[in-house]
């Protein structure tokens, strides 16, 4: 049982084990898991939560150590929420991002959770919006919430921060013949890291081509995407990356978009976990698993096809 009183006083053992509470798959947690967060409701949503999202090899977990270490020097208390992707063995974290991110980790005022994407799609947990809330519960005002880093698919976090940033490699240009429209049309921020040493030029010259790029993009879509510099192992443009952290944050709650987006995430959420309720029901439906099980096969044998059997599965779950 989570003393929620514990949790509320910023205990960090107490908050680790909440996070393994509503990562838990059984069917008891989740319900233990569901209470927690009625209780602790009421005690989220003051925190600052940033998206930080790139490919594997862009140093995202080098930046966000920078990053974080930078924050907390400015009084910011910081929760880094890790995703990981999953042993196909043990299904926990296969990296363990603490381990490197050693500098932030001694921080007083930081707290640092590797989790276990389990398979989810879009370089999240199923249960990282969960961990949000708790790490706000605790204390933390400020949430950096860092993808698997697998590709074009990784916008779901989007969906639950803030502030979405894309780390892209100086010799990222490549990329621009589909300049990734998903994630420069949800991104406020592409930051061109490794901006250092011989790649310094060659940074400016792809951050350019990102500016450019954004031109021909509608009004509407560009999400007032800023395109900036980085050097995580050198510590620059750290302070440009927050100022406009900042500067999108106060014009969104000037403009009232701020709450009207916290919204639009909630529905989303609401939606999704009651889409994979509705699938976990469905799957303890006796009759309705023989009738899958029925369908897939013809479709396996090529005796249906996928749109046909869908039909027949749900006319069968309607009767």
């Amino acid at each position: 049982m989570i003393e929620v009183q514990k949790l509320l006083q910023g205990d960090l053992r107490t908050l680790a084990r909440a996070i393994t509470l509503v990562e838990s798959q059984k069917a008891d947690h989740r319900l233990e898991a569901a209470k927690l967060i009625d209780q602790i409701l009421p005690h989220t949503g003051k925190s600052l939560r940033i998206g930080i999202s790139g490919s594997p090899g862009v140093g995202k977990s080098t930046f966000i150590e920078s990053f974080g270490c930078y924050l907390s020097d400015l009084g910011r208390k910081i929760a880094v929420v890790a995703i990981d992707p999953s042993s196909p063995v043990s299904g926990g974290s296969i990296l363990g991002d603490k381990t490197r991110m050693e500098q932030l980790s001694r921080r007083e005022n930081v707290f640092i959770r590797p989790s276990p994407s389990q398979g989810h799609l879009g370089g999240v947990a199923q249960s990282t919006r969960e961990s949000i809330l708790l790490c706000e519960a605790a204390g933390f005002d400020t949430i950096l919430v860092e993808t698997v880093g697998v590709g074009q698919s990784e916008i779901t976090v989007a969906s639950m921060v803030d502030f979405f940033m894309v780390l892209m490699l100086p010799n990222s240009g490549d990329e621009l013949q589909g300049i990734k429209k998903g994630i420069v049309e949800l991104a406020q921020a592409i930051v061109i890291n490794k901006a250092d040493g011989a790649s310094k030029t060659l940074a400016e010259l792809t951050k350019g081509h990102y500016e450019q790029a954004l031109q021909i993009l509608p009004e509407s879509s560009k999400a007032g995407s800023k395109v900036l510099l980085a050097s995580a192992l050198e510590k620059t443009g750290l302070s440009e990356i927050w100022s406009a952290i900042e500067g999108y944050y106060q014009n969104a709650v000037q403009n009232n978009s701020f709450q009207a987006k916290r919204e639009l995430q909630l529905q989303k959420w609401f939606k999704d976990h009651f889409q994979e309720g509705l699938w976990e029901l469905i799957k303890t439906h006796e009759k309705f698993q023989k009738k899958y099980q029925s369908e897939l096969q013809k479709v396996i044998s090529k005796k249906s096809s996928v749109s046909s059997s869908v039909l027949a599965l749900l006319k069968e779950f309607q009767s």
